[in-house]
Parts: structure tokens; C-alpha cells; sequence
């Protein structure tokens, strides 16, 4: 059986090396195999059987020493296969616990990140706002000052226009200032026209009366003032 097993080893396989041919053939010499068994046998002058079958043995041996590399030989390839199965595996587990771990780390930061820009901004707002409170509180003291005075209607009078005067730099502070009026070319992006007046003293569109007050933060328009506009007939007609 084993030597069924070594010949279709043998065809299957490509061996190198003189040791393994050269036993071979001595291998298929003894079990009859060969061609030249018997002429092989009257030129070495084997005639002794004990010599015969110490020779027979060796062979026996080296075929089955053959047989098992072949068979090791056939089991390795499978066994690698396993165990680079098994790396691989193995690779992949850490991949993905390392991939889990930085999916925790991300969400862990974003969160923080999330919380520390809600504060920051609550932070910024209340700054906001307290900073432009604070201006006005002292414009709220003198009212209450002023509705105390017993004063008369002059010194009244004139207390008010310095509350203004306060409230209207604070509004500075902040560059909030007024929109121009009277005496200016109507201007429909920050101005609203609510009436006119015919006139001759004035040009045609220029604004005669402020109604309210506009206000501007720096560039951008707060709310358009209300006026009204000069019409001057003779200037239309020409």
C-alpha cells in the first residue's frame, strides 16, 4: 500500500535530488519491478540471502521514511492554511476593536465639544448684553431722579434733554447712530415718506420734517425714519 502510495507521490511530484531516484530505483529492483532484476543480481554477485534480505530492509525503511515526508509533506500546505486563516482573523478582530475604540473617542469628543460651544456661546450672549445694558442704567437713574424733582417745568424740561444727550452717546458707544433728515435729498432706502409739503422755499424731494428718528448700526439700517418731503411746483414744471 505504501508503496502504491509513494509511486502516485512519485508521478505527482517533482523531487529533486539523486538520493531519492537512486532509491527508488533500488526500491522497484528489489520488488521485481525492474527490467534488469536478474541480471543486476548475477553482475553485483548477490548470492547470499541474509545480505539479500538486509538490503530488502534498508529499503523497506528509506521507501516508508519516504512515504511519511510525502505525507507530512502533503498535510503542511493544509495546516498553513489554518493558521494564516486564523492570523487573519485574528487581524481583523483588533482592526475592528481599534475602529470601536476611535468611534467612542469621536463621539465622546463631539459631545464635549458640543457642550463647551453651547456655553461659549450663552457666554458670548450674556457678555453681549451686558455690555449693552450697562450704558442705559445710568440714563434709567436719572429718570427716576427727574420724577422726583419738585422742580419747575423749565428745570424739568431741561433735565430731560440731558437724559437724551446721555442716551444718545451711550447709543454712540455701541455705533448706533441717527439716520440724516431735514435737510437732505429724500432717500427711499432710509427714509419713509408719510406726507409732503407743497412749497416754493425748498427744492422738489427734500426732507422738510422729521416725524421719527431713523437709526443706522454703522453701515446697516436699523429702522428708515419717517418724514416728510418738500413738492415744489416750480421746479416740477420745469
Amino acid at each position: 500500500m505504501r508503496l502504491g502510495i509513494l509511486r502516485r507521490c512519485w508521478n505527482g511530484r517533482d523531487f529533486e535530488g539523486e538520493a531519492m531516484r537512486s532509491g527508488w530505483d533500488r526500491v522497484t529492483q528489489w520488488a521485481g519491478m525492474g527490467n534488469n532484476s536478474r541480471d543486476a543480481s548475477r553482475d553485483t554477485g548477490i548470492g547470499s540471502g541474509d545480505a539479500m534480505v538486509d538490503e530488502m530492509k534498508d529499503g523497506t525503511e528509506m521507501a516508508e521514511g519516504l512515504v511519511d515526508r510525502l505525507e507530512a509533506g502533503m498535510e503542511e500546505p493544509r495546516v498553513e492554511r489554518v493558521d494564516a486563516t486564523q492570523a487573519e482573523i485574528a487581524q481583523l478582530k483588533g482592526e475592528r476593536d481599534q475602529l470601536v475604540d476611535r468611534l467612542a473617542r469621536l463621539q465622546a469628543e463631539f459631545e464635549n465639544a458640543r457642550k463647551r460651544e453651547a456655553r461659549e456661546r450663552a457666554d458670548a450672549r450674556e457678555y453681549t448684553v451686558g455690555s449693552t445694558v450697562e450704558p442705559f442704567l445710568g440714563v434709567m437713574d436719572n429718570f427716576q431722579l427727574a420724577l422726583k424733582s419738585d422742580g419747575s417745568v423749565e428745570q424739568l424740561r431741561s433735565g430731560v434733554e440731558l437724559i437724551l444727550k446721555q442716551m444718545e452717546d451711550a447709543l454712540k458707544g455701541l455705533h448706533v447712530t441717527p439716520v440724516e433728515t431735514v435737510g437732505v435729498q429724500f432717500d427711499p432706502r432710509i427714509h419713509e415718506a408719510l406726507g409732503s409739503i407743497e412749497t416754493g422755499e425748498f427744492p422738489d424731494h427734500q426732507v422738510v420734517e422729521e416725524i421719527r428718528r431713523g437709526y443706522k448700526i454703522r453701515e446697516r439700517l436699523l429702522r428708515p425714519a419717517m418724514v416728510k418731503i418738500a413738492v415744489n411746483p416750480g421746479q416740477v414744471n420745469d
